[in-house]
């Protein structure tokens, strides 16, 4: 009776901690927020719409916000999204796969890290530095997983293709294969100029269609990012059962 509790208890708590570490809801919510600041994009240069959106995006991008435009607003969104469905959904579930919920918080926090002091910056120059090798090392294979699972979700022969042309031409070693598996998916291009603490960086483009992104194109996306989640979810539970994986979950 008393192991049947512990069990109980061991699933309440591995279900709670599953639930807390994976940002899936949190992100989506925030990219439609941004296109839903832009509008149905026939106001794209409405200077309220575009200050609304640009500040809407600063809670979710680490570059600079204030001289977007509203394709420039979209096309961050739809970056953002990609790279952290990565970041924040399946490397999480990656690392609880292998060593259960204390794995997947070390995941969530080396991420943290990254995300706050993972900048050059002259405060934090080595000690951002080792965040950041400890966050690509962490998301190494699921930033590789996650791409795969996007042109899978997305069906599309193209972004299987954008994968392994532009997958490693990003600066980053991880944040480039989720994004060009979205880009291939939506036929678009993502990467090039940004601004960061007021810093011009020359990042690579991914695509080469430099299409307007429709305002309801946030909405395939998130549901390619759903899909994405449930075949993450599906691996998951197969590597448990399957798989004598060495760690207790």
């Amino acid at each position: 009776m008393l192991a049947v509790r512990w069990h109980a208890a061991a699933i309440v708590i591995a279900t709670f901690g599953v639930f807390t570490a994976l940002a899936h809801r949190t992100l989506a919510a925030e990219c439609l927020a941004v296109f839903r600041a832009l509008g149905d994009g026939t106001r794209d240069s409405d200077g309220t719409r575009l200050a609304a959106a640009r500040r809407q995006l600063s809670r979710i991008v680490g570059r600079d916000t204030a001289r977007l435009d509203a394709q420039q607003i979209r096309i961050a969104a739809l970056e953002t999204l990609s790279e952290n469905l990565s970041d924040g959904v399946v490397a999480p579930l990656f690392w609880y796969a292998l060593g259960g919920v204390p794995a997947m918080m070390a995941c969530k926090m080396v991420n943290t890290l990254d995300s706050m002091i993972g900048h050059r910056d002259a405060r934090y120059e080595f000690f951002g530095k080792t965040a950041a090798r400890l966050d690509d090392a962490a998301n190494y294979i699921p930033a590789r997983v996650t791409a795969l699972l996007l042109a899978l979700a997305a069906r599309s022969p193209r972004a299987f293709r954008f994968i392994v042309r532009y997958g490693s031409a990003h600066a980053s070693p991880n944040s480039g294969y989720p994004e060009a598996a979205l880009a291939g998916a939506l036929d678009a291009r993502f990467g090039g100029p940004h601004d960061y603490d007021g810093e011009r960086i020359d990042k690579p483009w991914i695509g080469e269609n430099p299409r307007p992104i429709g305002a309801g194109e946030i909405t395939r996306a998130v549901r390619l990012n759903h899909a994405v989640l449930a075949l993450a979810v599906a691996l998951v539970i197969a590597a448990l059962v399957f798989l004598p994986l060495p760690f207790p979950r």
